[in-house]
């Protein structure tokens, strides 16, 4: 099989399609000055490993002879992994978008040499089918339009790039007022799906931020419908099928309104994003239901999406051996035979029927209380849920010898930071200090790996770090360790958090329009400098800045990262209150800026339950840091969080808002009283 440049690769969707036909190469200098050396049209194409329609478009157009020729007689062909290059894919998603109202991947893209783009589309078919132009048929008319009507194809790239850059523009700056959140939540609320939970129709996703977002709003209004629809979305979420009920973790998205039926790829981010809803969940309710879905899907990523060095892996694959869901499903007959006489009971509670609810199979979900199964089979329900535990214990361990799905094995600073975060929030909920070690392994992992010249890279694999690193790369990461910091209060955390604020300030700031671009001030120059103010399925870098700068301000009184924060959430504040669902990591910021932030700072945690207690409450618009030792605090005291305090015999709790500060609290009820 012949080998095109993409075999010298480390991304595996790139990897991926190193045996093409088509003659790819990856996005660099070399491919670009070729596409001007030759005056040819670019032919840029936009994926990731686990996405399906990626795989068909590939199979059906990228793996054709014919096609493949046209292709490189015709175009310079270029390969873009949008994790590895979000730049790059957030531009063209916005031509996408600007051209066609929606987006996607794969993502289609036919740019003339110096990258502007001309003609734009998601996935086609390899002939002219669903309503669809055929991919080959395309090719065909745009090489014969660049050769004969090249002015019309300029006119039509420059008309592009002007719709582009309208799109950069930033909206005019409005009050932080508390108006904001109530308008916000109210629009937010009436996009929800009252009977199933979630946001809108199929296809349904998470929207972690969304949820905490009303979590907090609750909090703050009082108004308890906020808390009761974000608890029903959870709900809903972990009993249905984009839970993996056996394995723990959630699948991308539902394809149903129900939860039932998900698209199978796992993602890091969800497994990140997801988990800290069910930490904040328990801390509202005290419910342990919202405990185990949160310790089961952070014990998957740390079975099965842990790198041997402390890193965390991309992605799975919705399919294996060619199938969607194969991994995962079930025939009542395979359960019989794994469980003998614990299958009924079993069955029952998972929805598991000779006739399935997918397909012939069944997916595992959950619509029955524990209470009706111990009533079904007489025995308590302390009894089922050992039987359940079991169970799934022992279908996991046979599921586990199936062949699994592909996995990308890629390690990216953004989403290991987010998850990161989730591993210090599960330590929180659950004092188990696997969780926190995660946490600090992959710190550990990520300043030995992804550190060059005291910048930050972006993606690692095989020993090999490259791309320099964006804004989420570095807002995400410093979050993580302010996250780590307040359990464990290292002062290298928080020193390194300040410098890589620093670099972000310096080198990611855009003083005109008060936001941060994505890319940084020596990043490759491309047709725009891309912006990303959205939260959509990750939480956008602005947002992510915004809480960053005001935590770094609550930490060193430095008065630039309240400024910047403040111009960040100023200049977003009108469209997040207009738009939430677009928005919710920010309006957590805004929340938490608006309500001033609680500086908990817990001395010497000896009383154990006073600091479980703590550590359980839900208090979201808190900092709260537990100094270990004297060592720790003396090497914080140049800090004016922690300058005057002293490390006491006993436990000590001082709670600061908007510049006062309590006497040393020592009992829960004194530290109740003043929160």
């Amino acid at each position: 099989m012949a080998e095109n440049k993409l075999i010298n690769e480390t991304s595996p969707y790139l990897l991926q399609h190193a045996n093409n036909p088509v003659d790819w190469y990856a996005w660099n200098d070399e491919a670009l000055q070729k596409a001007k050396d030759e005056n040819k049209p670019i032919f840029l194409s936009i994926g990731y490993s686990s996405c399906h329609w990626c795989h068909v478009m590939a199979h059906e157009s990228f793996e054709n002879d014919e096609v493949a020729k046209f292709m490189n007689e015709n175009f310079v062909n270029i390969k873009v992994d949008r994790e590895e290059r979000p730049d790059i894919d957030d531009i063209y998603q916005k031509v996408c978008q600007i051209a066609t109202g929606q987006g996607g991947w794969p993502l289609s893209i036919f740019l003339t040499p110096d990258q502007k783009p001309f003609y734009v589309g998601t996935y086609f078919p390899v002939l002219d089918s669903y309503g669809r132009p055929g991919f080959g048929s395309i090719c065909r008319q745009l090489s014969q339009a660049w050769k004969e009507k090249p002015n019309d194809v300029e006119k039509s790239a420059d008309n592009f790039l002007d719709a582009l850059q309208k799109t950069e523009k930033v909206s005019t700056p409005s009050k932080l007022e508390r108006i904001l959140l109530d308008e916000a939540a109210m629009n937010l609320f009436q996009l929800g799906d009252a009977t199933y939970g979630g946001f809108g129709s199929a296809p349904k996703f998470p929207n972690a931020a969304n949820v905490s977002f009303l979590f907090r709003y609750a909090k703050l209004s009082g108004l308890n419908k906020f808390n009761e629809f974000a608890l029903k979305t959870l709900n809903k979420m972990a009993k249905g099928g984009i839970f993996d009920q056996i394995g723990g973790g959630f699948h991308r998205y539902s394809t149903d309104t129900k939860w039932l039926v998900p698209h199978f790829e796992k993602m890091l981010y969800d497994n990140a994003l997801i988990p800290v809803n069910y930490a904040e969940a328990y801390q509202i309710t005290k419910d342990p239901f919202y405990l185990d879905v949160l310790k089961l899907t952070l014990d998957f990523v740390i079975r099965e999406m842990t790198s041997p060095e402390g890193g965390f892996y991309s992605a799975y694959d919705a399919d294996s051996e060619g199938v969607e869901g194969k991994f995962y499903v079930w025939k009542k007959s395979q359960i019989k035979e794994i469980l003998g006489n614990d299958a009924d009971l079993f069955c029952l509670f998972y929805d598991v029927t000779d006739g399935g609810n997918w397909e012939g199979n069944s997916i595992l979900c959950n619509n029955l209380n524990i209470s009706t199964v111990a009533f079904n089979f007489g025995i308590t329900e302390d009894q089922v849920r050992t039987k359940l535990k079991e169970c799934s214990e022992k279908l996991l361990e046979v599921r586990s010898k199936r062949v699994a799905p592909g996995l990308d094995d890629k390690v990216l600073v953004s989403w290991n930071a987010l998850m990161i975060t989730a591993f210090a929030k599960g330590y929180r909920v659950t004092l188990e200090q696997k969780y926190l070690d995660s946490a600090k392994n992959c710190i550990d992992f990520i300043e030995k790996n992804l550190f060059r010249d005291d910048k930050l890279l972006r993606t690692y694999k095989n020993g090999n770090a490259k791309i320099d690193g964006y804004l989420e790369d570095y807002s995400y990461f410093v979050n993580a360790l302010l996250d780590v910091f307040e359990i464990d209060p290292e002062p290298k955390y928080l020193k390194l958090a300040l410098k890589l604020g620093e670099h972000l300030v310096e080198h990611f700031w855009d003083a005109e329009n008060n936001s941060f671009f994505m890319t940084s001030d020596n990043h490759e120059k491309l047709i725009i400098r891309p912006k990303s103010n959205y939260d959509l399925s990750l939480p956008s870098g602005n947002s992510v800045s915004a809480l960053v700068m005001l935590r770094l301000f609550h930490l060193s009184q430095n008065n630039k990262f309240l400024e910047i924060s403040t111009k960040i959430m100023e200049n977003q504040a009108q469209m997040a209150a207009e738009n939430p669902f677009g928005f919710g990591y920010l309006l957590n910021t805004i929340t938490i800026f608006l309500e001033k932030p609680l500086e908990i700072t817990v001395i010497n945690p000896e009383n154990s339950e006073l600091c479980k207690t703590l550590q359980s409450e839900y208090i979201p618009n808190s900092f709260l840091v537990t100094i270990q030792n004297k060592d720790q605090l003396s090497g914080l005291s140049e800090f004016p969080f922690f300058a005057g305090k002293n490390f006491e015999e006993k436990t000590s709790v001082f709670v600061c808002k908007d510049f006062t500060c309590s006497l040393p609290l020592h009992t829960i009820d004194q530290v109740k009283e003043n929160l």
